[in-house]
Order: C-alpha cells, then sequence, then structure tokens
C-alpha cells in the first residue's frame, strides 16, 4: 500500500468519485425533479437514458459511449470545435463513473419528489401565500433532503467501484486511468495476489464507513 505505483489509481478514484458527487448535485437532483413532475415522453424518455446501466451490460454501454471518441460521429465534432478529448483520458474516466452512479441517484430521488406527503405540504405552503422558490427552499428540498444524502452515497459508491465502462472509454492506461478497482483487476492478471489483497482493502473500508452513514440517515428518517 505504500508503493508509490498504487497511490495514482487510488487518487485517480478518489477524484473520479468526487467529480461525480458534483454532477449528481447539478445535474442528477434536477432531472429527477424534472422526471418526477412531468410526465411528457422527453421525460420518459429521459428516465430510461438515466437508467441504462442498470440493465444494459457496463461493457457494452462503454462500447457504445466510445462514439465519443476523436474518430467518433459525437467525438469528431467535440474535438474539432473545442478541442476536447475525451475517450482515453481522465475526463473519461469520471464521466464512465458518472454515468454508472447516475441511476442509484435518479431513481430513489424521483420516488422522494413524488411522495404524496411532500405534494401535500407544497400544497398547503402555496395556499398559504408561499412563492415556488420560496416553497422549493423551505420545503421541498428539507423534506427529500435525507432521500438525497441516502442516494448521494448509493451512487458515488457505485461510480467509485465501475470497471466495464471504464475500461472502453479510459482504455486502463497506466499512471493515466487506472483505477483502483482497474488495478485490482491488473495486479490479478498479472498474479499479484498480495496487491490486489491490499487494494480490496481499501473498497472494503469505503464500504463500511458509506453504510454506516446510509444507516445513520435511515434512523434519523424514522425519528
Amino acid at each position: 500500500m505504500t508503493d508509490t505505483d498504487l497511490l495514482f489509481p487510488i487518487t485517480l478514484t478518489l477524484q473520479a468519485a468526487f467529480s461525480s458527487l458534483v454532477l449528481f448535485a447539478v445535474i442528477g437532483v434536477p432531472l429527477a425533479l424534472y422526471t418526477a413532475r412531468s410526465k411528457t415522453r422527453l421525460s420518459r424518455a429521459a428516465l430510461f437514458i438515466a437508467t441504462l446501466p442498470l440493465i444494459f451490460p457496463p461493457v457494452a454501454l462503454g462500447y457504445l459511449l466510445l462514439l465519443l471518441g476523436i474518430n467518433g460521429p459525437v467525438g469528431s465534432v467535440l474535438h474539432n470545435a473545442f478541442g476536447t478529448r475525451i475517450v482515453f483520458s481522465q475526463t473519461a474516466v469520471t464521466f464512465a463513473a458518472f454515468i454508472a452512479g447516475l441511476p442509484l441517484v435518479i431513481r430513489p430521488v424521483k420516488e422522494a419528489f413524488e411522495s404524496k406527503t411532500l405534494l401535500d405540504l407544497e400544497c398547503a405552503a402555496r395556499v398559504c401565500g408561499a412563492t415556488p422558490m420560496t416553497t422549493f427552499l423551505r420545503v421541498t428540498l428539507p423534506t427529500v433532503r435525507n432521500a438525497i444524502l441516502s442516494a448521494f452515497l448509493l451512487g458515488t459508491a457505485r461510480a467509485s467501484g465501475e470497471v466495464g465502462i471504464t475500461m472502453m472509454l479510459g482504455g486502463n492506461v497506466s499512471d493515466k486511468t487506472n483505477t483502483l478497482s482497474l488495478e485490482i483487476y491488473n495486479a490479478v492478471g498479472r498474479g499479484d495476489f498480495d496487491t490486489a489483497t491490499a487494494l480490496c482493502a481499501v473498497p472494503a473500508a469505503v464500504a463500511l464507513v458509506l453504510y454506516a452513514a446510509l444507516e445513520l440517515l435511515r434512523r434519523r428518517s424514522d425519528v
């Protein structure tokens, strides 16, 4: 664990997990609210796409996302217009982590926004003269806060352990896109089981912390 070669995958995994958490807050929560309150075909399509990583093989999904590469129809446009390179970069690692964890954020938060109790509280607030923004900030968010925090924990846990999409998009390049999970895979592949075992201790410790946090949130919700 003190080998400097192992510090990079651990650091990259933490960076990808933190970046995914920010994206969950900026994109995931508004998207969950949109799919909960809108019943249009567009909202249903958005929910389907966001849920796809739960039901589609990660490696296959990663292959389809290779369209973001420079030679793909989407990637070529991004590269020519902005000079952006997504595939085989650390940006790809973050994107893969976000895609993997997004369904675990959207689904529970969407259900929280659809709660009858919440809808009744929002209706009461509007009857009392509260503006839509005041209602959202002082009624909606406090009511769904624990659900959002729990979803963030689950989404971040899934993002930090992503393998299939990351391998396809990031390429598993040593000291560039090899995350902790990929480094465990690499260690097993070269027969270095001591390193693989030591690295497994990191996600095990993180899992215990996340489980304790989820239990704490559950108890607070029951009070």
